[in-house]
């Protein structure tokens, strides 16, 4: 139950806003006249050709300017802010956080660290638990909603969310403690030249934290260490080099399901994880055309230690040699590529296997007329033991003229299936087991987008639909005990997502996000699960000389859960740091500002009011 209605945070809020205008109109002496005049225009370069933000449906680009001003410490902080993005956390720290874009499931989002797929290949979906990704070293998140999968292959049904790190010239240090007995600290330093570069980070946090379980009253703590190295070398003219390497390590506590009642509680349980991934890279341009060799790897282990123990580990390699150059006097820009794809999985019942997909891409973008731009992508993916799919995307973007431009895309997609439901992990059957194909999905969406004349002030509003069929379940026979993996069902997503950014002069900035999600089960007509309907947030700004600060408030409406409905909330964030000289600034938020009682999933527990402060260096 929560502990006030969500009635309350508006005053709140509102109170907490007047203290963040209190506070820059006391330094508005400091302030710069106007921080930013106009609105940059941002590339996305998760298209593989790089295009601009707003002229490309369902793409948005957070960069390290955001990631720093939002005091952002992990991916789903900034995550939660993407309309039509989900985010569902079996506990507030270290708890295993899985997204649903656009109302497809987990696993049907592909996560790209420096390029390398680092989705679970042991997990039953093929997902990724963004729990552990610090910000620490991330230069910029692009997130691309809606079918992918003929950029990038399988797993990108529902999108592709695409992380880069950054490349360290100097030193970066950041040291912070608050509630909870939490603390964090994080450092950068590297060397950034025009023939080379070296950076390498480190990043720790740890916290007692709450109980997982909402009505546990144990505490649940986590830790958790990152390091990353990333390189870059030109050995002569016209031919470079460059990797990165990533490790974490997390422990975390959780809650269990002990007997008799079997339901969630407090126990002794605890959950391990070890993740490594990089990859090596040499361009070589040759007169117009770029050409690029690439292997990635990543590989993950984890563990729980619990009356239910179990352990698992995948690992993946990918070979890609892909090109790019330009034609028609530069106005066509083109890409395309091979790559070879394998991996593997040991699972927690001693079943293992190896999966493996060939592929062949290319993607081209052209101008029709002075106002229209095209552009087009077609992949073939030729796996080893399901077949194979051809997947393609269409978009299209015009200027209407007085700000307005109007885009639309098309879409397929599809996910092969995972380990697991390869080898029907805990599967019981008196009949030979059902043959997979790979999940299919099919995309459409239009966006009106509008810039003011002085750039000061830009929204989009996007409609689409996006269509799952084949989906596997794992389907129990109450009459023949039978329990396997099939291709069964077909789910539907309408949606609208709006968003929007406005500099409003003296250093203030306001932006805003919202999504409405209507995800169905199309043979039951059922909601899906853990997909709220209505979910948005709202940001106000302040930069000066000194002095910067961002209020974030953030609500999602009830959602469907298994056991029941997790109700609604609305809870309010406040960031802000004083700089006492060029290279160092304090820190302090407070998360949570209304103590506001409310769960991300049903059953599970979130911190109250916490606050901490800091110290941040950048020389």
């Amino acid at each position: 139950m929560k502990r006030q209605s969500i009635l309350t945070l508006p005053t709140l809020a509102m109170g907490a806003l007047a203290l963040v205008i209190g506070l820059c109109l006391a330094g508005k002496a400091d302030a710069r006249e106007d921080p930013e005049t106009r609105l940059a225009d941002l590339l996305v370069h998760a298209t593989r050709l790089h295009q601009i933000q707003s002229q490309t449906p369902g793409a948005r680009v957070i960069t390290a300017a955001d990631i720093e001003a939002r005091g952002a410490r992990f991916a789903v902080d900034l995550l939660d802010e993407v309309p039509g993005a989900a985010i569902a956390r079996t506990g507030a720290f270290g708890g295993v956080s899985q997204l649903r874009l656009r109302g497809a499931g987990p696993g049907k989002t592909l996560v790209l660290i420096d390029g390398v797929p680092v989705n679970d290949p042991a997990d039953i979906n093929g997902a990724f638990d963004f729990a552990n990704l610090s910000l620490i070293d991330m230069e910029r998140v692009e997130v691309l909603s809606g079918p992918q999968s003929s950029l990038w292959g399988s797993d990108a049904i529902g999108g592709v969310i695409a992380f880069t790190t950054r490349e360290v010239d100097g030193l970066r240090a950041e040291l912070e403690a608050g509630s909870l007995n939490t603390q964090r600290g994080a450092l950068s330093v590297g060397r950034s030249g025009d023939r080379s570069a070296l950076s390498l980070s480190v990043s720790g946090f740890r916290t007692d934290g709450v109980s997982a379980a909402a009505t546990g009253t144990e505490d649940d703590g986590y830790e958790t260490l990152t390091t990353g190295l990333r390189g870059r070398l030109s050995p002569m003219v016209g031919v470079d080099l460059d990797g990165a390497l990533r490790w974490t390590k997390s422990r975390v506590e959780i809650d269990g399901f002990p007997a008799p009642a079997f339901a969630l509680a407090d126990t002794d349980d605890v959950s391990k994880s070890e993740a490594r991934s990089g990859f090596g890279r040499m361009t070589v341009q040759t007169g117009g055309v770029r050409h690029r060799l690439s292997l990635s790897a990543s590989d993950l282990e984890r563990e729980t230690r619990s009356d239910y123990a179990s352990r698992f580990r995948g690992d993946r390699q990918v070979w890609r040699w892909d090109m790019d150059g330009t034609g028609g006097e530069g106005r066509l820009n083109w890409a395309a590529g091979v790559e070879r794809r394998n991996e593997a999985a040991d699972l927690d019942s001693g079943l293992s296997d190896e999966l493996g997909t060939t592929s062949a891409f290319g993607t081209v973008q052209f101008p029709v007329g002075p106002r229209v731009t095209l552009s087009a992508a077609l992949r073939h993916d030729d796996t080893d033991d399901f077949g194979s799919a051809t997947t393609g995307r269409v978009t299209a973007h015009a200027d209407l003229g007085a700000g307005f431009g109007l885009s639309g895309a098309w879409g397929t997609g599809f996910r092969a299936p995972s380990v697991s439901q390869s080898v029907c992990d805990f599967c019981f059957s008196s009949a030979p087991l059902p043959a997979l194909v790979p999940e299919e999905g099919e995309g459409r969406e239009v966006a009106l987008g509008w810039t003011s004349a002085d750039r000061r002030i830009e929204g989009r509003i996007t409609l689409y639909r996006l269509t799952v069929e084949n989906q596997i379940v794992y389907r129990f026979d109450p009459v023949t005990f039978d329990s396997v993996y099939i291709n069964l069902d077909e789910t539907e997503t309408d949606g609208v997502e709006v968003e929007g950014r406005a500099l409003l002069g003296a250093g203030f900035d306001l932006s805003l996000s919202y999504g409405w999600t209507d995800a169905r089960d199309a043979t039951t007509d059922l909601p899906l699960l853990r997909v709220p309907e209505h979910k948005g947030s709202l940001g106000l700004g302040y930069a000066g000389d000194r002095l910067s600060t961002r209020l974030t408030v953030r609500a999602e409406s009830d959602q469907p859960d298994s056991g029941g409905t997790r109700d609604g909330f609305v809870t309010a964030d406040l960031f802000g740091s004083w700089a006492l000289t060029p290279d160092i600034a304090l820190t302090g938020r407070i998360d949570n500002l209304a103590d506001e009682r409310f769960q991300r999933v049903l059953g599970y527990g979130e911190p109250g009011r916490t606050v901490a402060v800091g110290v941040r260096l950048r020389y």
